[in-house]
This record gives structure tokens, C-alpha cells and sequence, in this order.
């Protein structure tokens, strides 16, 4: 089949495009990033070079694909997290339209959409809200548009912003923790379901979670002390105005930082998983021990 990614070949699109690669499929990668293109060919892939906000561009990508397979994130936005000026959820919702936009033009019938826990919430989802509201632009395309809705939980990788705070402050801060499991998943296990369901049969519009492991904040802050070699590490809980003044005075977007303090209340009171707890998957192969010794790569690269 011929198969459209985007989302270039980072963390998820990498291992992906080798296994699709490997499967026997045509794949063209979408990148913005014309320096990527030889990593892309090397892949055996092809390089589509082009933004997520020119539709024009995606709509000639996506033609004469069986499936594309879609993506937004907030670096597809375009600045970093300390940038005033982009206002991350409208630039989002936008590439959502620019999606829907060329789906519709392009004539593809077959539709892989990794969104995010807490994409069902319309509300007190903070950050992840851009996912619902573009998981809600596709819900328009007409109804011969098979859509798969993939939610995966929070990112492994994304407990490399702890590094920074484990070596200043001695200990995991947030405005949550305690001994409460809470899902966790790796790149891997995403892009393993990703080239798992571009095999299956495609039928209306469904929803399926991904995670790799449940673990609580106190189980992580252990692991990963035992990793790096600090046994006593913690994790440690600080009021949301404390951490949001912390983010703040180290230069965030103010409503990006608004948006992680209210999705990290809603992990502290349960809601952001109620949906997934409805629809629990079977757990993924990379758990958190395994992980960790990545983590701890990283820690010690960082000295």
C-alpha cells in the first residue's frame, strides 16, 4: 500500500516507517525540515518536504495514498514553549482544517489519527486540548472516511524534563504524585499499534488507547533513583500557583504553562484517565524499568 506519515522521523516516525518499510509498503514522509530528507531516503522512504499549514501542499502529498496517517504536536506549531507571540491552540486547530481540508480534496479514504488521552474532555484538559478540538475537524469529513482514532498517554520521553529538576533541586516536582498508577507509554509501543492497525480492517470511525505500563509518581521516582544512582530521590508535590509561577519565571507562554498546571490537576484528580479506565488496552512490551535506563542516559550525557 502506499502510505503518507506525518510527523517526519522523530521518536514515533522513525521506528515506524522501518516497520512499514520492512512490511513491504511505499512510504512518504512529510518533514518540514528539508535536512531530514537523506535520513528519510536512507529509510527507503520518500521525503515530502512542506508544512502542516500550507494545505495546498498536503492535499498534492496525499494524493493516490490507500492511508495517511496524521499527527499534531506543538512543535508542528512552530516556535518553542517560551515564544509569546504563537498562540499554539489556534495554529493547532488550523492544521487540523488544513488536514480535514485535504482529506477531503485528495480523495483518501483511510485515516490514522494519533491524538492524546484526555482528547474526549472538552474541558479542564488544559494542553491537551488541541487534540479534541481537531479530533472534533475530523469527526466532519464525510462518512466514507474511515477514521482511527489513536490515544496514547503520557510519553516516556517526556520525563526527560525531570533530568533538569532532579539535578537543581534533588527531587521530581509537580503539582501531583503520591501512590496513585497512572499510564505511561513508549514511542515504540505507539509506532508497534500504529503499523499494527494499518494492517486491520478500516470501518467507520473507532477509538483505541495505547499504553506501555501503569505506574504511580512514587514507583517512578524509585526506579528512576535506583537508575542514576540517587536511592532516596522523591517526588515531591507543590501547589499549582507555586509551579505555575515557577514555569513563569523561567520565561513559559503563559497559557502553555496554564495549559500543563490544569492537565496535570486533572491526572491529580483522575479525570484525564475516566475514558481510558472504560477503554483500558492491553499493556505494550517497553515498561518503565526499561525506560529508565534510557533515562538515565540521558541524565549522565547531560553533566
Amino acid at each position: 500500500m502506499k502510505i503518507v506519515l506525518t510527523g517526519s522521523i522523530g521518536n514515533i516516525g522513525k521506528p515506524l516507517t522501518q516497520t512499514l518499510i520492512q512490511n513491504g509498503h511505499t512510504v512518504t514522509v512529510i518533514s518540514s525540515n528539508a535536512e531530514r530528507k537523506p535520513a528519510i531516503e536512507a529509510l527507503g522512504a520518500q521525503a515530502a518536504i512542506g508544512i502542516m499549514q500550507d494545505a495546498s501542499f498536503l492535499t498534492r502529498t496525499f494524493q493516490g495514498a490507500d492511508i495517511v496517517y496524521l499527527m499534531e504536536t506543538m512543535d508542528a506549531a512552530g516556535g518553542d514553549l517560551s515564544d509569546k507571540e504563537v498562540d499554539f491552540m489556534d495554529v493547532i486547530d488550523q492544521i487540523g482544517h488544513n488536514y480535514k481540508q485535504a482529506v477531503s480534496h485528495s480523495g483518501v479514504k483511510k485515516i490514522i489519527h494519533l491524538s492524546s488521552i484526555g482528547a474526549h474532555m472538552d474541558k479542564d484538559n488544559g494542553i491537551l486540548r488541541f487534540h479534541h478540538n481537531v479530533e472534533h475537524i475530523l469527526k466532519q469529513l464525510p462518512a466514507d472516511v474511515s477514521v482511527k482514532t489513536l490515544r496514547p498517554v503520557g510519553f516516556y520521553t517526556n520525563m526527560f524534563s525531570f533530568v533538569s529538576t532532579i539535578k537543581n533541586q534533588g527531587a521530581i516536582i509537580s503539582n501531583y504524585g503520591g501512590d496513585q498508577k497512572e499510564p505511561w507509554v513508549s514511542p515504540l509501543d505507539i509506532a508497534a499499534v500504529i503499523a499494527e492497525e494499518i494492517e486491520l480492517p478500516f470501518e467507520g470511525r473507532t477509538v483505541r488507547y495505547i499504553a506501555s505500563d501503569e505506574v504511580s509518581p512514587n514507583e517512578i521516582a524509585a526506579v528512576f533513583g535506583k537508575a542514576i544512582g540517587k536511592p532516596d530521590l522523591q517526588w515531591k508535590v507543590i501547589p499549582d500557583e507555586q509551579l505555575l509561577n515557577s514555569w513563569l519565571s523561567i520565561g513559559f507562554n503563559p497559557r502553555i504553562a496554564q495549559g500543563f498546571i490544569e492537565m496535570q490537576a486533572s491526572q491529580r484528580d483522575g479525570r484525564l484517565y475516566e475514558d481510558y479506565y472504560c477503554n483500558q488496552p492491553v499493556l505494550g512490551k517497553v515498561k518503565l524499568a526499561e525506560f529508565a535506563e534510557n533515562f538515565a542516559t540521558v541524565y549522565f550525557q547531560e553533566d
